[in-house]
C-alpha cells in the first residue's frame, strides 16, 4: 500500500519528576496520517519508544474530544497551539507543514507544578472550586432533614422552575462553557487565573440560584486563588486568545465588581 503519511519533528520536554531538571529532546516519527491528532502521534512515538526500551512520554488526556479539559501542552509556545478554539487533542498534523519541527512544552506556572514530561499538577483549580464554585442551596419539593421529611411547603423550588431571563441564561452559558483546562494561566505572563475564577464565578453570580452566596463566594475563591500562587490579571487578555471556549475576559471584570460589592457589604457600606 502507497504511504501517504509525512515526517514530523519534535523537541519535548522530558523532565523525570517535579523536582528533577528538565530538557528538550528531539525525536522523528515518520508515516504519519494527515488526520491524526497530534495526541495519537504521540501515542505511536510512545509506542516507538517502550518497542526500542526508552521511558514513554508523558502526557494527560481523557475523552479527546475537547469537552473534558484533560489535556494541555504548549504547542510551539502557544497553549494548546496556534489554531483558535481547540484543545490540544483537537489539533490535527494536518495543521503542520510536512516535515515541521513541533515543540511541545508543559503548561508552566507555579501553581502548575510538573509531575512528569508534559504532565502537571492542576489540583490548585480543584482547591479554588472547593472554596465556593458550586451552589449548596437545597431544593426540590420535599427535603430531608434529620431524617424527618420537610412539607413541600417549607421546601425550595426545582431550580428548574425558577424562570431566568434569556439574557442572563446566555451570559450565565458563556462563562459556563469553561473547561477548567488551565490553558488561560499558561498563557498568561503572569500565571493568573483570573479567566478561570472569573468564569465560575460569572456563571453563578448570574443565575439566581447563586444569589445567596454571591458574596462569601467572591471572596472565598479570591483568596485562594491567591493562596495558590496564582499571578494577578493585568489585562494582557492571552487567557482569552488561547481559551478553547472562548470566554471573554468581560468574565474577570464581572468578578471584580462582584468581589467589590462583597467587600462592601462585609464593610456595612
Amino acid at each position: 500500500m502507497p504511504d501517504n503519511g509525512h515526517k514530523f519533528h519534535f523537541k519535548i520536554w522530558r523532565q523525570s519528576g517535579p523536582d528533577r531538571p528538565g530538557r528538550l529532546a528531539n525525536y522523528t516519527i515518520a508515516n504519519v496520517p494527515p488526520d491524526q491528532s497530534l495526541l495519537e502521534t504521540l501515542d505511536l512515538l510512545n509506542e516507538q519508544l517502550i518497542r526500542n526500551g526508552d521511558d514513554p512520554i508523558a502526557f494527560e488526556s481523557d475523552c479527546r474530544e475537547g469537552i473534558c479539559g484533560q489535556c494541555g501542552i504548549v504547542v510551539n509556545g502557544v497553549a494548546h497551539g496556534e489554531k483558535a478554539g481547540c484543545t490540544t487533542c483537537e489539533v490535527r498534523m494536518r495543521d503542520f507543514k510536512p516535515g515541521a519541527t513541533i515543540t511541545l512544552e508543559p503548561f508552566r506556572a507555579t501553581a502548575f507544578p510538573v509531575i512528569k514530561d508534559l504532565a502537571v499538577n492542576r489540583s490548585a483549580f480543584d482547591r479554588v472550586i472547593a472554596k465556593g464554585g458550586y451552589v449548596s442551596i437545597n431544593t426540590g419539593a420535599v427535603l430531608m432533614e434529620n431524617a424527618v421529611a420537610v412539607s413541600k411547603d417549607t421546601a425550595e423550588p426545582e431550580a428548574p422552575s425558577v424562570p431566568v431571563p434569556k439574557d442572563d441564561a446566555d451570559r450565565a452559558f458563556d462563562a459556563a462553557v469553561c473547561i477548567g483546562c488551565g490553558a488561560c494561566v499558561a498563557a498568561c505572563p503572569n500565571a493568573s487565573a483570573s479567566l478561570f475564577v472569573g468564569a465560575k464565578v460569572a456563571h453563578l453570580a448570574t443565575m439566581p440560584q447563586g444569589h445567596p452566596e454571591r458574596a462569601p463566594r467572591v471572596r472565598s475563591m479570591v483568596a485562594q486563588m491567591d493562596a495558590e500562587g496564582f499571578g494577578d490579571c493585568s489585562n494582557h487578555a492571552e487567557c482569552e486568545a488561547v481559551c478553547p471556549k472562548h470566554i471573554s475576559i468581560n468574565v474577570i471584570a464581572q468578578m471584580r465588581r462582584e468581589y467589590l460589592r462583597a467587600q462592601r457589604l462585609a464593610w456595612g457600606e
